[in-house]
């Protein structure tokens, strides 16, 4: 006999690594949409699974003083990029903290999407979607991506000699034609600093 959507599903999940995010559409060659769903929201009432968004589950990982261990906000932010097929990009203290121009973490995280906008609680912390134009999240390169949005929360007049040596170490880890592109989409201020 063959086995129920629901045993597919967590047979398939408890094979994988505790902390692992699944996204509703890993399990769409188990069977349909709704009893997939169905299956996954019968595994988080039975504690197997969290619910971290819509269609977004963690299989989670526990510690004996902390509880379950999150994954941070930026990936649960990847995965829902991944999901809906679109594009972001950290802006504010959350590009700063990324490329290492300030330990502050900030508890509201914006990012630019070129899909539509949105709020999410996740554990503790805000994330917020802002829309923008395609032509703000066109960059090729990840890391110039996150420098240009860090210099640009820096501003201009507030970047710094240890600034631009980090961005510098950073950047070395670029394709140089990628860097090439994503200049032609910066700020005319900062093109001008990375050159």
């Amino acid at each position: 006999m063959s086995q129920s959507i629901h045993n597919k599903v967590f047979n398939r999940i408890v094979k994988t690594k505790r902390g692992r995010v699944f996204l509703t559409s890993e399990f769409a060659d188990l069977g349909g949409d709704t009893a997939t769903r169905k299956a996954l929201s019968r595994l988080v009432q039975e504690g197997v699974l969290e619910r971290l968004a819509q269609g977004i589950y963690l299989y989670p990982k526990t510690d004996p003083d902390f509880g379950v261990l999150y994954p941070s906000a930026e990936t649960i932010v990847k995965h829902i990029a991944r999901r809906d097929h679109v594009r972001i990009i950290p802006t504010g203290p959350a590009a700063l903290n990324l490329v290492g121009l300030s330990t502050q973490v900030a508890m509201n995280l914006v990012y630019l999407t070129d899909g539509a906008p949105r709020k999410l609680k996740i554990g503790m912390q805000t994330v917020v979607f802002k829309a923008t134009t395609a032509k703000r999240v066109a960059f090729k390169g990840y890391l110039t991506m996150l420098v240009v949005q860090a210099l640009r929360e820096r501003g201009q007049d507030r970047v710094t000699e240890r600034d631009l040596k980090r961005v510098k170490e950073l950047l070395q880890r670029e394709d140089e034609r990628v860097i090439r592109h994503d200049l032609k989409l910066a700020p005319t201020w900062i093109a001008k600093l990375l050159k």
